[in-house]
């Protein structure tokens, strides 16, 4: 199955050069373009891409605004594909909102070609590009925030069973899932199936989504 991208950057050679990459790639078609968010919505709603390279500071409309839009959108439209943003920081503030509104994690534009590929690849399988590396970089920005827990969220982790919510605790604390095997002494796929259910039973995307609904539910806090 073809993967359908579109490269949004206001860089026209950023642009040119992601482009040339991914098409080489069999298994990839970029199929649009855009040099700012607002266009991106544009183009993402003709042609209906599977994934959007989004840039996190453009002019016009910048890459967490557009990312909203299109993991939002309004009633009427049914396409939603999943976000990879790029940006040229290791912990950004509005990347950081990005993955709150359910982008599927992001990637910094100096990485290694084969890094993109394999990024646009995952995220098209529907997974999330959150390292524990990154995902610990930002439990340290949640943790300087320290927001109040959310009373709704905290209600909902009710659903999991103790395993589960073991896991997600885990999860938030950025051990990838050979780290929450060994720690629970489970196989790696019985951890996998693990958070699949906790996924679905509150509703998130990704593993992105679980990392901050477990630090706003309260389940886990920052720098404990």
């Amino acid at each position: 199955m073809t993967i359908r991208v579109i490269i949004v950057d206001d860089q026209a050679m950023v642009r040119a050069g992601f482009a040339a990459l991914l098409s080489a790639q069999a298994d990839i078609d970029v199929v649009g373009e855009a040099p700012d968010g607002r266009q991106s919505i544009e183009v993402s709603r003709r042609t209906h891409p599977d994934v959007v390279l989004m840039d996190v500071r453009m002019p016009e409309m910048d890459g967490l605004a557009a990312a909203r839009a299109l993991l939002e959108p309004p009633v009427g439209v049914v396409h939603r594909p999943r976000v990879l943003m790029l940006t040229t920081f290791d912990v950004d503030d509005y990347v950081y909102e990005a993955l709150r509104a359910g982008a599927s994690g992001f990637l910094l534009k100096d990485a290694p070609p084969a890094d993109l590929i394999s990024a646009v690849r995952v995220v098209a399988a529907g997974e999330a590009l959150l390292a524990p590396s990154v995902t610990r970089r930002l439990i340290a920005d949640f943790a300087q925030q320290r927001p109040a827990p959310r009373k709704d969220r905290s209600l909902r982790l009710k659903g999991l069973t103790p395993r589960e919510t073991e896991v997600l605790e885990l999860i938030a604390r950025g051990l990838s899932n050979q780290e929450i095997a060994e720690r629970l002494i489970l196989a790696e796929q019985t951890v996998k199936t693990h958070i699949g259910r906790v996924l679905a039973k509150l509703g998130l995307r990704d593993r992105a989504q679980a990392v901050i609904f477990a630090y706003e539910s309260g389940l886990v806090a920052p720098g404990g």
